[in-house]
C-alpha cells in the first residue's frame, strides 16, 4: 500500500464508542455494565499480502506499552518468536490522557523513527476522523507512517504463522496446527471470563454487574487452577499462544487487580497451581523480562482516576516472590517443542529499568 492510495473507510463505529474509557476519560458509568468495543481495524499483514500488506523485515513498527496487558502479549510474541530485528518497537510511556497513548519515554517526547508524539497521529494519518479509542497495540507501517491494525487478537496469531519466516532459528510453534481449534476455544473464553473479566468487575457500573463478573472471574480462575494441576503449560508440556495471553492477565492480578479492580477473593499467590504457573513463565526468557511492574501500576492507579482519585500508586507488593521456586518442571515439559529453544537476551534498548522488577537482564 502505497502513500498515495486512498484513505480506506475505517471500520463502522458503535455508539457508544468507547475502548475502553469515554471522551471524558471515564471508565466506570454508573447503572451499567462494562462492555469492551471490540471492533479493531481488521487488515492484517500477511506472506501474500491480500489486504495491501505484505510481510516484510524493516517495514513495521509494533507500538507497545508495556503498561498495557493486551500490547503485553505481543512484546512476549515478539520475543520468543524473535522478531526484534524483523519488527521495531515503540513504546508510549505508562500513563496517557483522553486522546492517545504518548512517547513521552523518548527523546523531545517524539518515537525515535515515526517521529509523533502521539500514537493518535498513525491512525489519523490513515483516518483523519478514527472515531474510536486509540489504542495499543497497534502496527504502523513505517514508510508511510500510518496504523495497519490495532487487532490485538489477530498480531500474536500472525506473528506466528504469517511471520514465520522471518522467526529465528528454534523459536517455538506458539500456533501448532493439531492444536488450533482447542487454542482458539480456551482463548475465546480466557478472553471473557478472566482477560476481560477482571475489567467486568473493575470498571462495573453496578453491585449487581459486579457480581455477576466477579463470580465469573472467580470461577474461571478456579477451572485454571484444577487444568494446570497436571500439565505445565495451558496445553500441555509446551508453551503455545494460550499461555502468551493468560500470562499478562496473572502478573497484574495481585499488583493491581486484586484490590483496585476489587478482585478481591483472594490473592493470586494463595492458588498453589495458578501462582507456580505464573512464577514458571516470569522466569522464562521471553515472560518476564517483559514485565516492568512500576508502568503496569502507574497506568492503573494513575490514568483511572474514576477508580482511584487521589492517583497514589501502592507500594507493595513484594515482587521478589515471582522468584521463588516453581517447581513446574517436576511436571511432563518440552518447554520449546521439537527442536525449540530459549530466546536470546532482551534488546539492551529494551531492557526493563532494573528497578521496576526483580529480574536482572543484561542486554545483547
Amino acid at each position: 500500500m502505497t502513500a498515495t492510495t486512498p484513505a480506506p473507510t475505517p471500520p463502522e463505529p458503535q455508539e457508544p464508542a468507547r475502548s475502553p474509557h469515554d471522551q471524558k476519560g471515564s471508565y466506570v458509568h454508573e447503572g451499567k455494565s462494562f462492555q469492551r468495543d471490540m471492533r479493531y481495524i481488521p487488515d492484517r499483514i500477511t506472506r501474500d499480502g491480500r489486504d495491501g500488506w505484505p510481510v516484510e523485515a524493516g517495514r513495521y513498527r509494533l507500538i507497545a506499552a508495556r503498561a498495557c496487558p493486551w500490547a503485553n502479549r505481543t512484546l512476549i510474541s515478539r520475543r520468543l518468536l524473535g522478531l526484534e530485528e524483523a519488527i521495531s518497537l515503540g513504546m508510549p510511556g505508562p500513563t496517557h490522557d483522553r486522546r492517545s497513548w504518548t512517547f513521552d519515554l523518548d527523546p523531545d517526547g517524539r518515537d525515535p523513527v515515526l517521529g509523533y508524539e502521539r500514537l493518535q497521529e498513525a491512525y489519523f494519518a490513515r483516518y483523519p476522523d478514527y472515531p474510536r479509542g486509540i489504542t495499543v497495540p497497534a502496527v504502523v507501517d513505517v514508510p508511510t507512517r500510518k496504523v495497519v491494525t490495532n487487532d490485538f487478537q489477530q498480531i500474536t496469531l500472525d506473528f506466528a504463522t504469517e511471520f514465520a519466516p522471518l522467526h529465528r532459528e528454534g523459536a517455538p510453534d506458539l500456533y501448532p496446527e493439531a492444536q488450533r481449534a482447542e487454542i482458539d476455544e480456551l482463548n475465546r473464553w480466557m478472553l471473557h471470563r478472566v482477560n476481560n473479566g477482571v475489567y467486568k468487575a473493575g470498571f462495573a457500573g453496578t453491585q449487581d454487574a459486579y457480581e455477576t463478573a466477579y463470580a465469573e472471574l472467580w470461577e474461571a480462575l478456579d477451572v485454571l487452577e484444577t487444568r494446570l494441576a497436571d500439565r505445565r503449560y495451558l496445553m500441555g508440556p509446551s508453551i503455545t499462544e494460550a499461555d502468551v495471553r493468560l500470562f499478562p492477565t496473572l502478573v497484574r492480578f495481585d499488583p493491581v487487580y486484586f484490590s483496585h479492580f476489587k478482585t478481591n477473593r483472594q490473592p493470586l499467590f494463595t492458588m498453589p497451581n495458578l501462582w507456580a504457573y505464573t512464577r514458571d513463565l516470569f522466569q522464562t526468557p521471553g515472560f518476564g523480562d517483559t514485565i516492568d511492574f512500576q508502568q503496569i501500576k502507574e497506568h492503573y492507579y494513575v490514568v483511572q482516576t474514576d477508580i482511584n482519585p487521589t492517583r497514589v500508586v501502592p507500594a507493595g507488593p513484594d515482587l521478589e516472590r515471582f522468584l521463588e521456586p516453581h517447581d513446574r518442571d517436576l511436571l511432563p515439559s518440552d518447554t520449546w517443542g521439537p527442536g525449540g529453544s530459549a530466546p536470546l537476551s532482551p534488546l539492551a534498548a529494551e531492557v526493563v529499568d532494573p528497578a521496576h522488577t526483580p529480574l536482572h537482564v543484561t542486554g545483547r
